[in-house]
């Protein structure tokens, strides 16, 4: 893309972590990567070579710090300081997902802030902005000591819904009390009801007892998330949604980790679909599952890059 078409010395970089989706976004933007070599040593060092001009470029690296989270966080953070030592202009990291997002707090004595160590980590290599998607706290934006933009998915989600399922009789759910203010949000979109799911652990070795706030009864439930794991805690809530009477559940959520057993968990549960989106690299199980569908974020990052660039606000394509 040239200036003409908005864009000023605009260059972009992938890692290794999801390079389908960093090729989606350099197609959205009429891009070419930059000449680069992110490659492993014998040892699994990780080698960056930029192997074109970059002096003065704004540089924008695309890289996910998904599984496995300690090598792709630190191939970011080496791309980060080749481009600096190489005189970019500006380097934004684009990191659809940010891993170790849940360990925003101290969970107990003598436990660390993950999440604001790896926030001091980006920084420190050279990155001089963050764009990222639904974060798991909002409050990790403040971690972070230069702009950091938040991207939400749901209107990504809101289409999907409305191609898919239309608007009649929708009932949005959200999987436990904290994911309120996100459910919320979709509800308004779609002009929706919302219903919550309490879980809650009577004595210590008991199994969970999960009671819906909201009637559901013959509703098209959407429970949505920001991050699905293992699978438990959306599997185990669509069940009660089930049980107490909704016509059916589909499940919504931006990352998509899906750890250990979660897409056979997943497969067998009472989920007639679960949509996530692209911001992790899809394995071969989940391209397999027949209940699990992908949608693509890659024109919501590529825009944010553009009005990033040509300096416009990020914040109104959420208007």
């Amino acid at each position: 893309m040239s200036e003409a078409n908005g864009t000023h010395g605009m260059k972009l970089l992938a890692g290794n972590s999801n390079r389908p989706l960093a090729e989606a976004i350099a197609q959205y933007l009429k891009l070419p990567f930059t000449k680069a070599v992110v490659r492993r040593f014998a040892d699994m060092e990780v080698f960056v070579e930029v192997q074109e001009n970059v002096r003065g470029e704004d540089m924008f690296v695309i890289q996910s710090t998904s599984y496995p989270a300690n090598d792709n966080l630190m191939e970011l953070l080496i791309i980060i300081d080749a481009l600096k030592r190489a005189s970019a202009r500006r380097i934004t990291a684009v990191i659809p997902y940010f891993g170790y997002a849940r360990q925003d707090r101290k969970v107990g004595s003598r436990t660390p802030i993950s999440a604001k160590l790896v926030a001091n980590l980006i920084t420190e290599a050279g990155a001089h902005r963050v764009l990222t998607v639904d974060l798991h706290a909002g409050q990790i934006q403040g971690f972070f000591d230069i702009p950091t933009d938040n991207l939400y998915a749901v209107p990504v989600m809101v289409k999907d819904i409305q191609d898919y399922l239309g608007s009649n009789n929708l009932m949005v759910v959200s999987p436990d009390v904290g994911g309120v203010v996100r459910a919320r949000a979709l509800a308004k979109r779609l002009g929706a009801d919302l219903a919550i799911v309490d879980k809650r652990r009577e004595r210590a070795g008991e199994s969970e007892v999960m009671n819906i706030i909201g009637d559901v009864k013959g509703r098209v439930c959407l429970l949505v998330d920001d991050i699905v794991d293992s699978g438990g805690t959306i599997c185990n809530a669509a069940e009660a949604l089930i049980e107490q009477g909704a016509k059916e559940v589909c499940a919504y959520a931006t990352h998509g980790v899906l750890s250990g057993g979660a897409v056979a968990r997943i497969q067998n549960s009472k989920l007639k679909s679960m949509v996530i989106t692209d911001s992790i690299s899809a394995t071969n199980e989940v391209l397999k599952c027949s209940n699990i569908r992908r949608i693509s974020i890659a024109p919501l990052i590529g825009e944010a890059i553009h009005r990033i660039n040509s300096e416009e606000s990020v914040s109104s394509l959420f208007d």
